[in-house]
This record gives C-alpha cells, sequence and structure tokens, in this order.
C-alpha cells in the first residue's frame, strides 16, 4: 500500500515499545522522517537503530510527559516541521475510580490532556504552512465504553476524545485532520501490567 506520505516527517509519542514503537517503523517503512519521543534514551537510542532508511532521516526527543515543562523545553530543540503527529501515551494505573487520589487524576490530565495540548500547538502552525497535518491520538475503546478497573484512564480517555473533536472541527479548514484510534486489548508491556495486577485481585462471591 503506497499512502503518499514518503518524505514527510512525523513525531511519534511514546515510541519505545508497544504500538508507539510499532507506528514508528510502519511509518518509517512508508518512507516517512520519524522523530521519536519517549522518557529514556537508551531505549530510544535502540528504536531509532531500528527503524528502516532509505535516504531519510530520524531521530528522537527525551521527554517524560509527566513534566509538561520539560516537554516544552525539549520541543525548543527541534525545528516543528512535521506533518504527522501520533500522540501515544502510556494509560494511568488500574483501580477504581472512586479511590483514586486527586494527585491521579491531575497527573493523567496533565500527561494526556495538557502534553496533547503542547505538542498540538508546536505542530500546527507548520501544518497550517504547508495545508497538510495528521493528528492522531491512541487513546481506547473505553471512549465508547468504560473498562471496569480502569477509573481513572476511562475518564482522562474520554477527554482526550473530546479535546480531539473540537480540534478537528477548528483546524479542518487547514486540510489537518485529527483522528481517534480506539485500540483494545493489544499484546503490549501495559496490557501484561493490567493481567498482572487483575490476577492479584482477590474475588469474593457470594455463599
Amino acid at each position: 500500500m503506497n499512502l503518499n506520505i514518503q518524505s514527510k516527517n512525523a513525531l511519534v509519542c511514546g515510541s519505545t515499545q508497544g504500538i508507539g514503537k510499532a507506528t514508528a517503523i510502519a511509518l518509517a517503512n512508508e518512507g516517512v522522517n520519524v522523530t521519536l519521543v519517549a522518557r529514556n534514551e537508551e531505549k530510544l537510542k535502540a528504536v531509532l537503530a531500528e527503524l528502516p532508511k532509505d535516504n531519510q532521516c530520524h531521530g528522537y526527543l527525551v521527554a517524560d510527559f509527566s513534566q509538561p515543562e520539560a516537554l516544552k523545553k525539549a520541543l525548543e530543540t527541534t525545528d516543528l516541521k512535521f506533518h504527522i503527529l501520533i500522540n501515544n501515551t502510556g494509560g494511568p494505573k488500574s483501580g477504581d475510580l472512586i479511590s483514586a487520589t486527586s494527585t491521579e487524576l491531575l497527573n493523567a490530565f496533565q500527561m494526556h490532556i495538557i502534553c496533547n495540548q503542547i505538542l498540538a500547538q508546536a505542530v500546527v502552525p507548520f501544518m497550517k504552512s504547508e495545508k497538510f497535518g495528521r493528528i492522531i491520538n491512541v487513546i481506547s475503546t473505553s471512549v465508547k465504553e468504560p473498562i471496569p478497573g480502569l477509573g481513572v484512564s476511562n475518564t482522562i480517555r474520554n477527554a482526550v476524545g473530546n479535546w480531539a473533536k473540537t480540534l478537528a472541527t477548528e483546524l479542518a479548514p487547514f486540510q489537518i485532520t485529527v483522528n481517534n484510534v480506539l485500540p483494545g486489548f493489544t499484546d503490549t508491556a501495559r496490557l501484561d501490567q493490567i493481567i498482572k495486577i487483575k490476577s492479584k485481585i482477590k474475588v469474593i462471591r457470594p455463599p
């Protein structure tokens, strides 16, 4: 399949493992220049070495999404000429919403909404100048139906969904599309973590 995105530039978040890494490799296979974003520099270097290169220029940014201001500073080190933005951030820890602390909710809001906003504001000016832009948010099927035991994640993922819908309407006149991808259970480290947590939960059944 030829997606006609050769020589475009993509910023791919959470790209050292799972869906983010697979997305980065898929884009590189299409001839895209990929910039990886994650917090672990060693893992970033390892993925960078795996990316196929055919007259392409790949790179990476080290940024921890729990620190939005640090993300802003990391973005200042690049020229921000990106045609494609993949927003992909690991979900909050498992647990019932009623048990979640205000800090957990605020941290999740920062990582998923604030950082998405920072990234969009950084890349959209170039997309407008190019009259081409693709913003893709990797969220969850919980946007359609909450998943038991993922209270904070359900809440924040829905917020991202509505953020994206609002942005899509605003940016459509500039030939910039905003789409959400809602993956279900996927064989990633995150899924392994959820399974391990659930396996330790004792279920008390009535006699």
